[in-house]
């Protein structure tokens, strides 16, 4: 399932270990305080016990969406955006 994790935290060791989970979680990061991906659903599920872990639910903020991929095919994405076909892992290459 495509997810997208949007956060605003503001200590530094939280938002880098929130980072890093997204990271290993294969997810991209399209701009500073948003990640995006196609992870299992049982990944998301573990996500959010890590995040409820590492975080302080009373000051931060972290939101977690599901996308299928009709949605996200709907959605529109301007200016300077990321790189669709790399993240939803369908861009064709060619090697010589």
């Amino acid at each position: 399932m495509f997810v997208w994790v949007i956060y605003d935290i503001s200590n530094d060791k939280t938002r880098r270990d929130v980072i890093k989970e997204c990271m290993d979680m294969g997810l991209y990061r399209v701009q500073k305080s948003i990640f995006f991906g196609n992870i299992e659903e049982p990944d998301v599920k573990l996500l959010n016990l890590i995040f409820e872990n590492i975080t302080n639910l009373q000051e931060d903020s972290i939101y977690i969406f599901p996308m299928g991929k009709r949605e996200l095919n709907n959605a529109d994405f301007m200016g300077n955006s990321f790189k669709k076909d790399l993240v939803i892992d369908e861009c064709s290459c060619v090697i010589f």
